[in-house]
This record gives structure tokens, C-alpha cells and sequence, in this order.
């Protein structure tokens, strides 16, 4: 599943965009149970954005799929910025409670600045 990007239009600008994606699902690799969450992403962009239909298709894609936690928020921080490159992006993932425990995994990106690049 690819993620589309589009152009941003204000690159000079620092703001953030902030994605809720309340209706996550994988599956547990372990107990093969499904796994809920609530996907939060927060970015500053450089050129590129995200493009918000192909990003709810690549999140739907983890439906069928065997990932823990920790690994599916770590993969989507991954592909997410391989996909657009931003200056900054957080992806939060808070998991439903199952056993009576509830989890919540935050990954961070910062890009290096152009100052460090050598």
C-alpha cells in the first residue's frame, strides 16, 4: 500500500498538521485477537503532506496483519516519513485495554538540520 503526498504549499513555514485516526485494528501476532487503537500523527512538513485518503488505506491495510504494538507504531513512523519527509513527526498509538492493561506507544523523527549535514 503506498502513501501519497502532495505538495506543500507554505514550505518557508513551520506549522503542524495533526491526523486522529480513531479506528485502528491489527492483530495480536501472539493470540491472533484483534487489537483497537486511536492513531495520532503530528508533523511539520517540508515539501511534501500527506495525502489523507491513501494514509486511511495504508492504516486499514494493518487490519489482517500480525504486528505487535510497538512494531506497527514504529513501521507506520517509518513509512510515513520515508512517504513525505517532514522536518519533525510524532505518531502516537493508544491501545484499548485487553487483560486489564492498556498501552500507549509514542516514536518521534526529527530531521537533521542543514547546519549538521557536513
Amino acid at each position: 500500500m503506498s502513501l501519497e503526498t502532495f505538495e506543500n504549499q507554505f514550505p518557508d513555514r513551520d506549522y503542524e498538521i495533526e491526523i486522529v485516526c480513531p479506528e485502528f485494528t491489527a492483530v495480536c501476532p501472539k493470540t491472533g485477537q484483534p487489537d483497537f487503537g486511536t492513531i495520532t500523527i503530528h508533523y511539520i512538513p517540508e515539501a511534501r503532506c500527506i495525502e489523507l485518503k491513501s494514509l486511511k488505506m495504508y492504516l486499514q491495510s494493518y487490519r489482517d496483519r500480525g504486528i505487535f504494538y510497538e512494531n506497527s507504531i514504529n513501521v507506520i513512523l517509518d513509512d510515513l516519513v520515508a512517504a513525505c519527509k517532514p522536518r519533525r513527526m510524532t505518531v502516537i498509538g493508544q491501545f484499548t485495554p485487553r487483560g486489564g492493561i492498556s498501552s500507549r506507544i509514542t516514536v518521534q523523527h526529527q530531521a537533521a538540520s542543514p547546519s549538521s549535514t557536513g
